[in-house]
């Protein structure tokens, strides 16, 4: 690090979990964002803030104007424009060694398993179990850490998993691909603002302390906030061994 880096995170530095090697960690990092919205925005801000090297963000949409009550990314200057790049313009100004690379894109297939290999860390900040199961699915066949991140009406939930452990839960042990979850969309049932910032920079503080070792990680536990009540929750996740994503990629590989 040089000079004028180690006064910008001299707070992190501070931080003896976290420290100059820590810290190097973060700078050396690529964090894949997947979407930009209520919850990506404050995540991506926070990781861009904080120090990561290389910051992909994935989203398809463009800023409408309901989204400027909780996407803070976006101004009023932006609606019409594509999220990706509105939130890179805002990110670079934030912190200009941060590389953001924008993909208007909604990220499956091929594409989906490149960015995952990549990554460091993945940042579920999605809005629907379509692509939350392909995000999960990608990051078990290439053992990458998910932060999982969900925000709708008071009610939000983080959860990490640590797809480097064999023993680590995924995604589809909590919520199984085909189940009966009702999928519920803030375009409907509404949400309140500062919640998804809540949860999002929940994500980003997961998501740093994966990267540089800091603590202990979420990890095999969902943590629930009710926001009208002020009260946070947090049970236990074990993984399935019935799984049909992880038990079943376990088996082909021999595990």
């Amino acid at each position: 690090m040089d000079d004028d880096q180690l006064l910008r995170y001299s707070r992190h530095i501070l931080l003896p979990e976290i420290g100059v090697e820590g810290q190097s960690r973060l700078l050396a990092a690529h964090a894949l964002v997947i979407g930009a919205g209520g919850l990506g925005c404050p995540a991506a801000l926070y990781l861009a803030s904080s120090g990561i090297g290389r910051l992909t963000l994935a989203d398809p949409d463009r800023v409408d104007l309901t989204n400027l009550q909780r996407q803070i990314l976006y101004r009023d200057d932006a609606v019409g424009a594509l999220k990706v790049e509105a939130a890179r313009k805002t990110l670079g100004a934030v912190n200009p060694s941060v590389t953001v690379v924008p993909l208007a894109e909604r990220l499956e297939g091929e594409a989906l398993e490149r960015l995952v290999a990549e990554a460091n860390v993945v940042l579920d900040c999605s809005d629907n179990f379509a692509t939350r199961h392909a995000v999960n699915r990608a990051c078990v066949r290439h053992a990458k850490p998910l932060v999982s991140g969900a925000a709708i009406r008071f009610d939000g939930q983080i959860a990490v998993f640590d797809l480097r452990r064999d023993d680590a839960p995924c995604y589809a042990c909590l919520f199984p691909e085909g189940g009966e979850t009702e999928e519920l969309r803030c375009a409907v049932m509404g949400v309140l603002a500062p919640l998804t910032g809540a949860v999002g920079a929940l994500q980003a503080a997961e998501a740093i302390k994966l990267l540089t070792g800091a603590g202990e990680s979420l990890n095999g536990r969902l943590l629930m906030f009710d926001a009208l009540r002020a009260e946070w929750r947090s049970v236990r996740v074990r993984k399935d061994p019935d799984c049909a994503v992880c038990a079943a990629a376990a088996t082909q590989a021999g595990r």
